[in-house]
This record gives C-alpha cells, structure tokens and sequence, in this order.
C-alpha cells in the first residue's frame, strides 16, 4: 500500500514564504511525475507545479516565478517552496505522484491536503 503525507501548512502573511513537503511510503518501486495541485474554497482543484523523474519542471502562470517544486529521490519526497505568498494563494494543497508499485501496478496516488493560509 502506498500513502502520500504533506507536511508545511500554515497561515502566514503575505511576502511570507512556506515549504510544502510530500513523502511517499509503501511499497514503491519508483516514482515518475510528481505534482502539487490547490483547491480553494468553490473552485475546482488546479495543477501548480509538476517535476519528471528528470527533474523537468512546470509551473502554472499564476506562480512562476514565486513557487518551486523540488524533489529528493532518495526520500521520495517533493517539495513546494512558496515565496511571496499572496491572499489569492489560499487553499488547500494536495501532493499528487505517479507510482509504480514493487508489485508491478501504477496508478495516480494523492495526499490528504494541507491547508495554506496567506492573511493580507
């Protein structure tokens, strides 16, 4: 069984800055793309960053610039650095990944969520 845990929410002003962190666990075989993703309050979830197992990187045009996505194989972790944080960055962020099993199955994996918070 395979879970994602997010880690680094908070309520910070805005100009602040948090880390976001996504540890995959389980019986991983490897790891291809891994993404963030954020849903505010009445709207629908909507991609903000994604990383390769290359490392190749996209952001959405909302973030670019502020955000990075980051990932550390060794851990299985992704990382979302967000700077210059701004009231419309508000919601809650999932971690996303793309997983192959060490039963040979792949399949889209997805964390709880955690809550970010931007006051103005």
């Amino acid at each position: 069984q395979v879970q994602l845990v997010e880690s680094g929410g908070g309520l910070v002003q805005a100009g602040g800055s948090l880390r976001l962190s996504c540890a995959a666990s389980g019986r991983i075989f490897s790891i291809n793309a891994m993404r963030w993703y954020r849903q505010a309050p009445g709207k629908q979830r909507d991609l903000v960053a994604a990383i390769t197992s290359g490392d190749s990187t996209n952001y959405a045009d909302s973030v670019k610039g502020r955000f990075s996505i980051s990932r550390d194989n060794a851990k299985n972790t992704v990382y979302l650095q967000m700077n210059s944080l701004k009231p419309e960055d508000t919601a809650v962020y999932y971690c996303n990944a793309a997983i192959w099993t060490a039963d040979w199955r792949t399949g889209e994996y997805w964390g709880q969520g955690t809550q970010v918070t931007v006051s103005s």
